[in-house]
C-alpha cells in the first residue's frame, strides 16, 4: 500500500493538486503518466487493483480536475457490516485511470496494476462539504460496482477512512466474490505482474486452427451482413445472438493503437475513446474484432436514442464527460484477424471459441455470447422482453463480404431502413410536417416505397424539418413503387409533397408489403445517422426453411460430435451422439442439443466436456434426491478449467420450456430471480452441456424455503494440513454423537469437509445457524490450537476455519456428487464415519471412479439427511448443558 508522510487532504482546494504525486515519480523510469490538472470537471471513478509490496485496491474518486485517491488494503465490500479501512493518499492525474501495466522495480509502487473497475460517481450530498467534514455519501455505477456508498473519516487520523456499503439493491452476503480481472485487458493482476502474455497462446491457438497466414487491411475490409428472414428456426449447426439495437463497428488494435471503423469506413475511434481505449488494452498485439456499439438504459438494454446522443456530440471535452456519464459498450461477436493471421475463411463456431480468449466478460469491450440451435425458443424470449430480434448464423460458415444467407436477421417484428424522398404538409394541431415520403433501392434503382406519418414527437417533428429544408429539390428522386408481377407504377399523386434529396435515413416498423408496392401501417422507429442511402437497399426475407446444413459439415466446425473416449466409435458415422446419450439428445420432446464434446476442460487430465456430461448422467441416479425440488446455482466454464468463469443465478431467458425455472424473491438485490431446478436427468444434462461444472444447491426446497433441509458445517482448511480438518471432525462427531444427534460427512471435492446435520424441516435459517454456532463453540473449547471461527481470513492464520454462517437464506454449498473445477475433475463425495481417518486423501474421488464406488458401496451413506427429523430440542438442550460445564 502506498505511504508516505504527506496529508493528502490538504491539498484540497490548492492550486497544485498533483505535486506530491510528482514528487514521488520518475518519468523517465516508470510507465505512469506525468499527468496535469484535468480543465474539464467530470464524475469518473476507478478501482485500481495494485500487486505492490502489499496486494491492495485504490479507489479515485474524480473531484476538481484530478482523482483524490484512498489505498484501499482488502478491496471493497458489498457486506454492509464489513467495514474497509480506507487510507487516504496523493491526487493522481485523471489520465492514470487508463494506467494498467507494471511499475519497475525500484519505483514508488513497483508491482503489477490493473483497472479492477470504472465507471460513473455521483455524489448525494455536497461533495466538498463532505470531504472537509470527513463523511461522503455517494452512488456507484460501474461494471463492478453499484449503488450507495460512504466514505468516514475516523476521529483522530489524519488519513485512514472507513469504506461502508451502505443499504440498498446491491447489498450481498458475507463471502461474495466480485470478477478479480481488468474490466479493461480481462487480466488479473497476477497475470500482469507476471508478465503473461494471452496474445502469445491466441497466436498459437489461431495457427493449430489453420487459419491463412495472411495480413488483413482492416481499412478495405467489408463487413458480412445478413439477409432477412421471417421465422425462427431450431436447427442443428446454427447459433444464434442477440440483434442489438446499435452500430456495427469493426475494432482493429494494430501497434498498440486502437481503430474504429463503421460499416461504410467511416472513424469512429474519437466518437467512442472508452471502446477505443479498451480496444488498445487487449492482451494481443494486433487484431480485428466485428461487433455492435451501444449505449445501455438503467435497466440494462441497448438505447437507441442514447447511442444517438453519443454519436452527434463533437466536442472532445462533451464526448470525455459522457464516456463516464453515457459510456458505451462494445459487444463483439466475431475474431477476424489475429497478428499475421486471416481467420475469416475458418468456421463461425472456431472463430467464436478463439473470441472468447480474445476480448473479456465485463467492460467497456466485451463477448456476445450465443446459444446454439434453439432459435424459436430465444426469439420468443427476446420478444417478450422487447428487444428487437436475433441473428441466426450458420456454425460451419466462414466469413464472407456482404449479405449472405449464413447469417440471417429475424426481427421480433418487422422494420426496415429507408432513405427519405421528401414529406407532407402538417394538419391539424401538428407543427414542421405531416409525413415523411420514403424510398429504397430495388436492382440499383432508387423506388418509391410509401410514406410514415406516425411514430414523432414534437421534438423530432422539429429537429427533421431543420434537417430537411436545406435540400428540397423540385422533382421526385426516385421511380414508382414496385407492384405484383415486378411492373413498376407511377407514384401516387400527393399535391402537398415536398420533395428532398435522398441523403438521410430512418428505420420504421410496418405490418408488411402492399400489392401496389408500399408499406402498410408504417410507424417512425428512429434516424439512422450511421447508415447511407445506398444501404437502403430492399430485402426479400428468407421463409423459415432456412439452408440445411451442408453435407460437408463436420464435429470440427460445428463441435456436436462426442469425444471418442465417450461415443466408442466413429465420430463421422450419420448418429454423432454417444449410445449413453441418445435416449436424451434425440427424437425427444425434452431433447439436450449436445455441444463441443471434445472440448478438453481438464487439460492435465485430457477429460473433456463430453467425459463430465457422461459422469453426470451416470451418476445422476445418486444426485437427483438433493437437486429436486431445490434451486441451483451454477458456475460455467465454456472454455475448461483453465479458462474464464462466471457464476450464474439467473436461468436465461431461452431456456427450453421443459426446464423447471422457479422466482425466487431476493431482498439483498430487491428483484426476482429465476433459478434452474433439477428434477430429472434430462435437467442435469442440460445444465452441465452449458459449461456448468460445479452445482451449487440450497438447503431448503421451492415450497418450504425458510425451512432448511440441514445444519452445515464447513470445515475449510485454507492454510491448515488436512489432518487437522480430520481431527476437527473426528470431535464434531464425538460430540454428534454424545447429545445424540444424526450427522453425515462428505468431500467438499477440494481441500475441506461438510458435516451435514439433518433438521427435517423443523426450524428457520437463524435456528440453524445457531446450531452451528454451538456445535462450533464446542469443538473450539477442544481444539482452539487447530479450529477458529474468526470468518477474516487473515486472522485465521493457519488453523481451520469453523464455517456455520453458510446457513442462511440463498446460501448454498456444493451438491453431492458435483464436480469440481480442478486438476483431476474431484468430486464431492459421500462417506461414512469411519472412511473420516488419516488415510482420507479428498483428491481420491473424480469422475473417473465415483460411480465405480457408489455401485460399490450399493447405498449413499448421507441420503438419510433429507429425511430425518431429529428432536432438536432434546439436542440443544443437551449442546447448551455441554457449554456449561
Amino acid at each position: 500500500m502506498p505511504s508516505g508522510s504527506d496529508s493528502p487532504d490538504s491539498t484540497v482546494g490548492q492550486g497544485d493538486a498533483l505535486s506530491a504525486y510528482r514528487a514521488k515519480r520518475s518519468p523517465d523510469r516508470s510507465p505512469e503518466p506525468a499527468g496535469v490538472v484535468s480543465p474539464v470537471l467530470g464524475r469518473l471513478f476507478v478501482v485500481h487493483k495494485h500487486a505492490a509490496r502489499q496486494l491492495h485496491f485504490d479507489l479515485r474518486l474524480e473531484m476538481d480536475g484530478v482523482l483524490r485517491s484512498w489505498a484501499v488494503p482488502r478491496g471493497p465490500s458489498y457486506d454492509m457490516d464489513d467495514k474497509r479501512l480506507a487510507v487516504r493518499v496523493e491526487d493522481h492525474p485523471i489520465e492514470y485511470g487508463d494506467f494498467e501495466g507494471i511499475i519497475p522495480a525500484g519505483n514508488y509502487g513497483a508491482g503489477g496494476v490493473i483497472v479492477w473497475d470504472r465507471g460513473e460517481w455521483v455524489p448525494l450530498e455536497d461533495w466538498r462539504e463532505g470531504l472537509e467534514k470527513g463523511k461522503l455519501l455517494f452512488e456507484l455505477k460501474g461494471y463492478k460496482l453499484h449503488g450507495k456508498w460512504t466514505l468516514v473519516k475516523i476521529k483522530k487520523s489524519e488519513r485512514d477512512w472507513l469504506l461502508i456499503k451502505e443499504r440498498d439493491a446491491y447489498v450481498a452476503k458475507p463471502g461474495d466474490q466480485f470478477p478479480e480481472e481488468s474490466v479493461l485487458s480481462g487480466l488479473t493482476v497476477e497475470e500482469v505482474k507476471a508478465g503473461l502474455h494471452p496474445g502469445t497462446r491466441l497466436v498459437a491457438a489461431v495457427e493449430r486452427a489453420g487459419a491463412e497466414r495472411s495480413r488483413v487491411d482492416v481499412r478495405t475490409l467489408q463487413p458480412m451482413l445478413a439477409e432477412p428472414a421471417t421465422d425462427a428456426f431450431t436447427r442443428d449447426g446454427w447459433l444464434f445472438e442477440l440483434k442489438l439495437d446499435g452500430y456495427r463497428l469493426i475494432a482493429a488494435k494494430t501497434r498498440g493503437e486502437a481503430l474504429l471503423l463503421t460499416r461504410n469506413g467511416n472513424d469512429y475511434t474519437a466518437v467512442f475513446p472508452e471502446i477505443a481505449r479498451a480496444v488498445a488494452a487487449l492482451p494481443i498485439d494486433e487484431c480485428i474484432l466485428d461487433g455492435e456499439v451501444v449505449v445501455l438504459d438503467a435497466q440494462g438494454r441497448p438505447s437507441f436514442s442514447r447511442l444517438q446522443q453519443r454519436g452527434r456530440l463533437q466536442s472532445p471535452l462533451d464526448i470525455r464527460r459522457a464516456s463516464v456519464e453515457l459510456p458505451a459498450t462494445y459487444y463483439a461477436f466475431d475474431l477476424l484477424a489475429v497478428a499475421d493471421f486471416d481467420l475469416r475463411g475458418l468456421p463461425l463456431v472456431t472463430r467464436k471459441q478463439l473470441l472468447v480468449d480474445a476480448v473479456p466478460r465485463l467492460g467497456p469491450v466485451r463477448l456476445l455470447d450465443h446459444i446454439e440451435r434453439q432459435g424459436e425458443a430465444f426469439l420468443e424470449q427476446v420478444a417478450a422482453i422487447g428487444l428487437e430480434g436475433i441473428i441466426a448464423k450458420r456454425a460451419d460458415g466462414p466469413y464472407r463480404r456482404g449479405r449472405s444467407t449464413d447469417w440471417l436477421k429475424i426481427k421480433a417484428e418487422a422494420t426496415g431502413d429507408f432513405v427519405i424522398v421528401g414529406y407532407t404538409a402538417p394538419g391539424g394541431s401538428r407543427a414542421h410536417l405531416g409525413a415523411l415520403q420514403l424510398a429504397d433501392y430495388v436492382d440499383g434503382a432508387l423506388v418509391y416505397a410509401g410514406r410514415v406519418g406516425t411514430g414523432f414527437d414534437q421534438a423530432m417533428l422539429g429537429e427533421l424539418s431543420r434537417m430537411l429544408a436545406p435540400i428540397v429539390r423540385t422533382d421526385p428522386p426516385c421511380g414508382g413503387p414496385i407492384v405484383e408481377g415486378d411492373a413498376t407504377a407511377t407514384i401516387p399523386e400527393i399535391r402537398t409533397t415536398t420533395w428532398v434529396e435522398p441523403l438521410h435515413v430512418v428505420e420504421v416498423r410496418f405490418r408488411e408489403w402492399t400489392p401496389d408496392g408500399l408499406l402498410r401501417h408504417a410507424a417512425f422507429l428512429r434516424q439512422r445517422p450511421d447508415k447511407s442511402a445506398r444501404d437502403c437497399v430492399r430485402q426479400q426475407p428468407v421463409g423459415h426453411d432456412a439452408p440445411p446444413l451442408s453435407s460437408r459439415t463436420s464435429e470440427a466446425s460445428v463441435g456436436i460430435s462426442p469425444p471418442d473416449s465417450v461415443a466408442g466409435h466413429d465420430a463421422e458415422q450419420a448418429d454423432p451422439d454417444p449410445p449413453s446419450l441418445r435416449s436424451v439428445a434425440r427424437d425427444d420432446s425434452r431433447a439436450v442439443a449436445f455441444s463441443n464434446l471434445k472440448k478438453v476442460y481438464w487439460p492435465a487430465d485430457g477429460l473433456t466436456k463430453g467425459d463430465m456430461v457422461e459422469y453426470y448422467r451416470a451418476v445422476a441416479r445418486w444426485m437427483l434426491p438433493y437437486l429436486r425440488n431445490r434451486p441451483v446455482v451454477l458456475t460455467r466454464f465454456p472454455d475448461g478449467i483453465d479458462g474464464k468463469s462466471f457464476y450464474q443465478k439467473d436461468a436465461p431467458d431461452f431456456a427450453p420450456e421443459w426446464m423447471r425455472v422457479e422466482r425466487i424473491w431476493s431482498e439483498e438485490t430487491q428483484r426476482e430471480i429465476r433459478y434452474f431446478v433439477c428434477d430429472d436427468v434430462e435437467s442435469v444434462l442440460y445444465v452441465a452441456n452449458m459449461g456448468s461444472i460445479p452445482l451449487h444447491i440450497w438447503a431448503s426446497r421451492v415450497g418450504a424455503l425458510e425451512q432448511p433441509d440441514w445444519c452445515v458445517m464447513d470445515l475449510d482448511p485454507k492454510d491448515a494440513p488436512f489432518s487437522d480438518v480430520i481431527r476437527t471432525a473426528q470431535v464434531l462427531h464425538r460430540w454428534c454423537d454424545a447429545v445424540a444427534m444424526p450427522h453425515f460427512v462428505k468431500t467438499t471435492g477440494k481441500t475441506g469437509l461438510h458435516i451435514l446435520i439433518p433438521l427435517g424441516k423443523q426450524c428457520t435459517y437463524a435456528q440453524s445457524r445457531m446450531l452451528g454456532e454451538l456445535l462450533a463453540r464446542v469443538v473450539l473449547r477442544e481444539l482452539g490450537d487447530i479450529a477458529t471461527i474468526t470468518r477474516q481470513v487473515t486472522r485465521r492464520g493457519d488453523k481451520v476455519y469453523l464455517d456455520y454462517l453458510q446457513n442462511r437464506h440463498g446460501q448454498t454449498i456444493v451438491a453431492p456428487f458435483s464436480v469440481r473445477p480442478l486438476p483431476g475433475a474431484t468430486v464431492s463425495m459421500p462417506l461414512r464415519w469411519d472412511e473420516v481417518n488419516e488415510s482420507l486423501d479428498p483428491r481420491t474421488y473424480t469422475i473417473r471412479n465415483a460411480v465405480e464406488r457408489m455401485e460399490a458401496l450399493g447405498e449413499d451413506p448421507v441420503l438419510p439427511v433429507l429425511d430425518l427429523r431429529p428432536d432438536l430440542n432434546e439436542v440443544l438442550q443437551r449442546l447448551t448443558v455441554a457449554l456449561q460445564t
